[in-house]
């Protein structure tokens, strides 16, 4: 059984569950794909207009530093993503407070780390009692539920 999470102002509440955070990163990766385009078209001209060849390194450095760029300003300011938005989860530290840009490294890092071994960091989310993906522990961040309430301190 999932933990409760408490959250500055006392509240506690279970943290958002796997199926809430897929749809999240489904609508976050539409946003992204569609930032891969435009900044793979800023790029081009400095290639001769050509597509990039599966040797030059520097191409998929770039586009993971766009994909930081990405999920580090909206972690740090504010602490959504649209996908994020849309699915009222922010994501914050574990005293509930917001991301710094290390933190934001930490975890943008250790969600690599997630995927790179076939996703299972994120599927951890299904066995960890307390409903966290690697990531999540490594980086000492979660996902919360966004609160209406004004008592609860999540910014």
């Amino acid at each position: 059984m999932k933990q409760p999470l408490t959250v500055s102002g006392g509240k506690t509440d279970l943290p958002p569950g796997f199926f809430r955070r897929l749809a999240a990163m489904v609508y976050d990766s539409f946003l992204l794909v569609a930032l891969w385009f435009l900044a793979t078209a800023l790029l081009l001209p400095l290639n001769g207009g050509h597509a990039f060849s599966s040797g030059q390194l520097f191409y998929p450095v770039y586009l993971l530093s766009v994909s930081f760029g990405f999920y580090g300003w909206f972690w740090t300011h504010g602490g959504q993503t649209l996908g994020l938005k849309a699915w009222k989860i922010k994501v914050l530290t574990l005293e509930g407070r917001p991301l710094t840009w290390k933190q934001a490294a930490w975890r943008f890092l250790a969600a690599l780390l997630s995927w790179v071994v076939c996703g299972l960091g994120f599927l951890w989310i299904l066995w960890d009692k307390n409903g966290h993906a690697w990531h999540d522990g490594l980086s000492k961040t979660g996902l919360f539920f966004e609160s209406d309430d004004p008592t609860v301190r999540l910014d």
